[in-house]
């Protein structure tokens, strides 16, 4: 049977191996038993010397590595990290998983995408760890850390108010009885037995709950350890000097995650060609041009909160949304919000002034809103630890916009065969730049002397 630590690094079996094994000095050191272990899991590929870790070091950076291309990449091979699934590797991996914890609490922001990011990685290696463990097993290993994790007997659903509140884990996913989560079938069975005239409850159970909504549980509750074992590591570090080790650990990971996502982001590029940069006015549709220049009473909200906010985030983060097949979040383009802070919101912000009355003069709530369409909740400015609360919200379709706010939709010859705004922009800058005509001040907005289609109907 595989270690508890297979699935919960953070488990006792885990500090236990940590001590053991956990030498920082020793972390950058060429292992030969974990390389021996690599090449030897089952149908691992060998002849790519990149997938194979020479050192703990590695094997953590390997961990990160493999989240973004399992996640991003349509070309994805699983034998390049085989090795991951293989059991013999545990106590190499949660070292791994505890020195890569160190290096993401001293060197990146609570809230960052890099720390979402590697939170996010380590809910998928147990979703993925957990597929390719035997039934039984599963089932045992399953039951004794939920044990360990839950602790005792009776749970209240409020004990799992932090998933909930991070939306790791919702209330629809459990099943309840006076407040209590029901995972056990003969408590389902004592429960909820009478209540079932056409199908046997243990069917139902098994429909119901059964291992998937433990399994659920369980991954989302080391999902939120991780988390909470970041924030504990970096208030310890504001006592302790940080070892060189983890500071050379932090280093190599922004270069690969950084690299990674520009990689994967390449993705911007929409089906006419358009590329991410300096927002190009003379690009614009007529629609947001009328928006831009200010709105009257009655239009105003719907023309700065929801038709604005998301075209001009879109169109100078990731013009290519409606190509893609890919869901994207502000911070994976913009991950500190310089581009959303210095260049989206004074755009939004100073069309809210141009209308009339101004929008913020009697309508301050709508900059809440404005943050909610951007993906950061209901709050006044974008916060990186408030991401995810919404979801960023994309541009309205044409036919929208001639139903909703008619006044703004004065189509040119350019408007043709377009179905929304932003498929017209990426399409009218591929046509500047084939022509020439695009703005050698790398595209600015500024320069106020200027003046695909796709299938969204969003």
């Amino acid at each position: 049977m595989a270690l508890i630590s297979f699935l919960n690094p953070l488990s006792g079996e885990g500090q236990n191996i940590v001590r053991g094994l956990g030498n920082l000095n020793d972390i950058n050191l060429n292992n030969d038993d974990l390389v021996d272990i690599v090449i030897h899991s089952p149908r691992q590929t060998i002849s790519n010397q990149e997938v194979v870790p020479e050192s703990i070091s590695d094997l953590a950076v390997n961990r990160i590595k493999w989240y973004i291309e399992r996640k991003n990449n349509k070309e994805y091979n699983p034998n390049d990290y085989a090795y991951f699934f293989n059991e013999d590797i545990v106590e190499y991996d949660t070292v791994a998983f505890h020195i890569l914890s160190q290096a993401m609490a001293s060197k990146f922001n609570k809230g960052s995408r890099e720390i979402k990011l590697f939170v996010e990685s380590q809910g998928l290696m147990v979703e993925d760890r957990l597929t390719k463990l035997l039934v039984n097993e599963k089932r045992e290993m399953v039951e004794e850390i939920l044990g360990e994790l839950l602790v005792q007997d009776g749970i209240e659903w409020n004990f799992l108010k932090d998933l909930i509140a991070s939306k790791k884990l919702s209330l629809t996913d459990l099943v309840l009885s006076n407040g209590e989560i029901i995972l056990d079938r003969e408590d389902f069975v004592y429960t909820f037995g009478d209540k079932f005239s056409d199908r046997s409850p243990e069917r139902i159970y098994d429909i119901l709950i059964g291992d998937n909504l433990k399994e659920l549980i369980l991954t989302k509750l080391i999902m939120q350890n991780t988390e909470d074992y970041i924030d504990h590591i970096k208030d310890m570090l504001k006592t302790i000097e940080v070892h060189p080790a983890i500071i050379e650990l932090g280093e190599r990971l922004e270069k690969v995650i950084s690299d990674s996502m520009a990689k994967y982001n390449s993705f911007y590029a929409g089906a006419y060609g358009g590329s991410v940069g300096k927002l190009v006015k003379d690009a614009f549709p007529p629609c947001i041009l009328n928006t831009i220049k200010g709105v009257s009473s009655g239009g105003r909200n719907d023309a700065i909160v929801l038709l604005l906010t998301s075209f001009v985030s879109y169109a100078r983060l990731y013009p290519g949304i409606f190509a893609a097949d890919a869901t994207v979040k502000v911070s994976d383009i913009d991950s500190n919000l310089n581009i959303t802070m210095n260049e989206i919101l004074p755009i939004i912000y100073e069309a809210a002034d141009n209308c009339n009355p101004p929008l913020f003069e009697d309508q301050p709530q709508e900059k809440i809103n404005i943050t909610s369409k951007l993906g950061f909740g209901m709050h006044e400015v974008p916060d990186l630890e408030n991401e995810g609360e919404t979801t960023w919200y994309t541009p309205m379709s044409c036919e929208k916009i001639k139903m909703h706010l008619p006044q703004l939709c004065k189509a040119n010859k350019d408007c043709e065969k377009i179905n929304n705004p932003l498929s017209y922009y990426s399409r009218k800058k591929w046509i500047m730049n084939k022509n020439g005509e695009l703005p050698n001040s790398n595209d600015d907005l500024n320069d106020d002397n200027g003046s695909s289609e796709d299938n969204s109907n969003k």
